[in-house]
């Protein structure tokens, strides 16, 4: 899943950067590559705390339904990518049911993009249930 976030820089600071869909997110670093390193372990530790407390996972918006909040005026716009399967639990194994047709569809998109079943499954439910919240 990919958080816009936006990177600000004030005189004799630090670059920071601010996640608009995750409150209470913040990274910062000397430069904005180190910046937007320490963002990807700040989205990740976060998100892990929402899984942990068995809360749902927030959506990430556009950066477009961002833009014209005047709090994120004066930076630049990124996108932070965040890897829920690295922030995954303990695994239990389902038994599911579903057209043979659409769990072939499933397995063609998993090995094209280079994942597992399970993996496409787990993201599409966890996306469903934040944009469905």
């Amino acid at each position: 899943m990919k958080y816009p976030v936006i990177i600000h820089k004030d005189d004799d600071s630090d670059y920071g950067i601010t996640f608009p869909d995750l409150p209470g997110c913040f990274s910062a670093g000397a430069t904005i590559e180190e910046a937007m390193m320490n963002a990807q372990e700040a989205a990740e530790c976060h998100i892990e705390g929402f899984l942990i407390d068995s809360d749902p996972i927030p959506v990430a918006h556009s950066i477009e339904e961002h833009n014209n909040n005047p709090e994120y005026n004066n930076g630049i716009w990124a996108l932070v990518e965040v890897n829920l399967d690295k922030l995954s639990l303990k695994s239990k194994r389902v038994n599911i049911t579903m057209p043979e047709r659409l769990l072939n569809s499933l397995d063609y998109f998993a090995k094209k993009h280079g994942q597992t079943r399970s993996g496409v499954l787990a993201r599409a439910a966890i996306q469903y249930m934040a944009s469905h919240q």
